[in-house]
């Protein structure tokens, strides 16, 4: 899942070094894609560390989403109609329809989110700002992060760009599938696929918006 559907879960928590926590997995990835980091597994590091025990809680719980949310029957369902939404138009581009599906669909999640206004994209801001600083920067100490202040730059331009507002338009949706690609691949789209790409984002959506309520559901019940 994307950050605002983590978000989801913990939108009416109040610790924001928690809510930090349940997105910092991928924030480490988009800082650096070549930093692994495993904090579940080095838990003693933590221990009597207050701040950095809910930036572990929410990592933990990061996790436990992802998994239950990539082994759910919504995900294989809904990533196969989306792929077959997007294979004709792909015929000329490198990009992997199977790929482009399952980073599809979760930028499409989180834009119902938004678009319904089941979340406050503001408030979690907020909570990321709140927890920046010498907490954070512990915590990812002790997970071999050996070059904090390129992380503290991305995390401030991710902070002052409030990017994820834009997710509020289908077109926004697709210019970041397409700033995602072009890290693996270049020239992924041309203005025409970019085009059909949209189209399609919103042909889905009509049949997405039905029933999208029910993955957030069932991890909710599994989380509690």
């Amino acid at each position: 899942m994307n950050f605002l559907s983590h978000f989801y879960f913990d939108r009416h928590n109040s610790n924001s070094y928690c809510i930090t926590g349940t997105v910092l997995p991928d924030l480490v990835k988009n800082a650096n894609k070549d930093w692994n980091c495993y904090p579940q597994k080095h838990e003693e590091l933590f221990i009597g560390e207050g701040k950095q025990l809910e930036l572990l809680k929410g990592w933990k719980r990061h996790l436990k989403v992802d998994q239950i949310f990539h082994s759910s029957v919504f995900f294989q369902n809904e990533t196969q109609k989306l792929k077959q939404c997007l294979i004709p138009f792909l015929e000329d581009s490198p990009v992997r329809p199977s790929f482009l599906a399952h980073i599809g669909l979760e930028l499409m999640l989180d834009h119902l989110l938004v678009e319904q206004r089941l979340i406050d994209i503001q408030h979690f801001y907020h909570h990321l700002s709140n927890s920046k600083g010498q907490y954070l920067d512990l915590f990812l100490s002790k997970c071999n992060i050996n070059d904090l202040p390129k992380f503290n730059h991305f995390y401030d331009n991710f902070l002052s760009s409030r990017y994820l507002l834009s997710y509020q338009k289908i077109d926004n949706i697709s210019y970041a599938l397409q700033r995602i690609c072009m890290r693996l691949w270049k020239d992924p789209f041309n203005k025409k696929n970019l085009d059909e790409l949209t189209k399609q984002l919103l042909h889905y959506k009509k049949d997405l918006e039905t029933n999208f309520m029910s993955i957030f559901d069932t991890i909710e019940k599994e989380l509690n």
